[in-house]
């Protein structure tokens, strides 16, 4: 096994497994997602891999999203740097694999953890499980999820999601198609393992043709929707809103936002 202080990775029987491993909550910071995606980047690369289990490390959380620190009073150009990394670089990482992956949502994905395993060609999830786009109370906007969410749950069970950024549970989730399945628990990480066996089984050349022509196929324009929501997420974090709203989480208070202030007064 080959260990960071972040990510770990290892390969048995044809199946790698990339383990997140930043306490308390995995949330991403540069290093954090840069770790993720040489993980991911060294799976493709390794002809002996042939499926590929993405999970973490920390009970109850699957990953949280965005290290707010990222955005907090940050200038454009360093927030659309990350933005490309975690949107664009993952997207293009993902496509260009070759073999299956299969993300294990064992608790909370929030945000960016949404992205990360809606990157993945499979989602196994917990039934202790929850799931949630919080970007809309914090100022911002879950733009990457305008890409996907509608085409995955539908136009009006997206724009709930998303717009008012409940969280909901691994049930709900399975029944809108937003993940492949939901397992018990104790029984979450030995199923994902049969499942990536069982991708592994089979021929590598028809995987990789077969999964190639998938994406190709299901692909609807999305690699220029990433783009574009690199832009949208970008105009909405340098918003006073956006800032107001990190600021309000970090120093756990209700957010002042300005239209809000404005119609007070």
């Amino acid at each position: 096994m080959s260990k960071t202080s972040l990510v770990d990775y290892a390969v048995s029987d044809h199946v790698a497994e990339i383990t997140l491993n930043r306490a308390p909550v995995n949330a991403f910071s540069i290093a954090f997602l840069d770790e993720i995606l040489a993980a991911f980047q060294r799976a493709a690369d390794d002809e002996n891999v042939r499926a590929v289990i993405l999970r973490s490390a920390l009970p109850k959380i699957f990953c949280a999203g965005l290290d707010l620190d990222i955005l907090l009073d940050k200038p454009i150009l360093e927030v659309r740097s990350f933005l490309e990394k975690l949107y664009i670089d993952l997207w293009d990482t993902q496509y260009a694999m070759g073999k299956p992956t299969i993300a294990v949502v064992n608790g909370a994905a929030r945000g960016g953890g949404m992205t990360l395993a809606i990157s993945c060609d499979v989602i196994l999830a917990s039934d202790n499980a929850t799931f949630g786009y919080p970007e809309i109370d914090l100022g911002l906007l879950p733009a990457i999820h305008f890409t996907h969410l509608p085409r995955i749950v539908g136009r009006y069970r997206a724009f709930e999601l998303l717009f008012s950024g409940r969280t909901f549970p691994a049930s709900e989730a399975a029944a809108l198609g937003l993940i492949s399945r939901m397992v018990p628990k104790d029984e979450l990480l030995y199923e994902a393992r049969e499942m990536a066996q069982t991708f592994a089984n089979k021929s590598p050349t028809a995987m990789r043709l077969g999964r190639a022509a998938f994406m190709r196929t299901n692909d609807l324009d999305y690699r220029r929707g990433v783009a574009v929501a690199v832009e949208d997420f970008c105009n909405s974090a340098m918003t006073p809103d956006a800032q107001e709203g990190l600021k309000a989480f970090l120093e756990k208070r209700e957010a002042n936002w300005q239209n809000k202030k404005e119609n007070q007064g």
